[in-house]
């Protein structure tokens, strides 16, 4: 599985057939049979589009993908969560976490044993006690379509977005948040315990929100980024969010993260 995992995040486009071919090639000798168990154990598969080859549940409603071609130029214009795969040096969690899109703020994340629904709802709970967003991206996948993950979203009013099925490029900036935490944090720390994961994932987090420039934000910190343009959107209506980036660059409010602490995270 480990080994799965770190060529699955290099190369996210290959499937069942190209990883069994790679295992094979670096000398472990597996069958697609085990690798396809493997891959739906850790909850990961090929990106490309491809025919669904597992059953939704019909119980749950599917919501329409609302984001092609949108110019994404504002916090809270949408957020997204996903579910991804973090190894151990004993057995593996799973880590579920919500951004906003234009600032790439993580706005809350908890890690599960299980692949439950109820620490989606959580994470998604926890953001909404910070902010709320106009439309709410998630994939088809079970924990995101039940009643009680779209209900806590309906409640608050909030449209929902969904990929088309296979399609992980429809929700690329959770994808890319996915690849930072694995190659920045996950794969240098190879933690021993369940207790060791979760302190170095909020260590990492508190740093990716708070530290870590990004190129697409002129490599500012989505912190104050997220926080400084949502107050001029709301308050100051006819200030454009380019004089208002433009603003803050000059004054570089960074006070504000130094007295941030790391958020807890619980684990189920």
């Amino acid at each position: 599985m480990r080994l799965i995992d770190e060529e699955y995040t290099r190369h996210p486009f290959y499937g069942t057939r190209r990883l069994t071919a790679w295992l094979r090639r670096e000398w472990h000798g597996v069958n697609i049979k085990r690798v396809r168990r493997l891959m739906r154990e850790m909850g990961i598969e090929a990106i490309y589009q491809k025919p669904n080859l597992s059953k939704a549940s019909p119980e749950h409603k599917k919501y329409p993908y609302l984001l092609k071609n949108m110019v994404i130029d504002h916090p809270d214009q949408v957020w997204s969560t996903d579910i991804t795969y973090i190894r151990m040096r004993h057995g593996f969690i799973y880590l579920t976490a919500v951004i906003d899109w234009f600032s790439r703020y993580v706005l809350s994340y908890e890690v599960s044993t299980t692949l439950d629904t109820g620490f989606c709802v959580e994470a998604l709970e926890k953001a909404l006690n910070i902010s709320k967003p106009k439309i709410f991206n998630t994939d088809q996948g079970s924990q995101f379509t039940s009643e009680a993950f779209t209900g806590c979203l309906k409640s608050s009013g909030i449209t929902i977005s969904m990929d088309g099925r296979g399609r992980a490029f429809d929700n690329i900036f959770i994808e890319r948040l996915w690849r930072s935490v694995k190659y920045e944090e996950v794969y240098l720390k190879d933690y021993e315990t369940v207790k060791n994961a979760v302190s170095g994932l909020i260590s990492y987090f508190y740093f990716y929100n708070t530290e870590r420039g990004h190129q697409s934000l002129q490599y500012q910190t989505p912190y104050p980024i997220f926080f400084i343009l949502k107050f001029y959107s709301n308050n100051i209506n006819k200030l454009c969010f380019g004089m208002a980036l433009h603003l803050f660059l000059i004054v570089q409010l960074f006070q504000f993260v130094a007295s941030l602490e790391p958020t807890r995270m619980a684990l189920h």
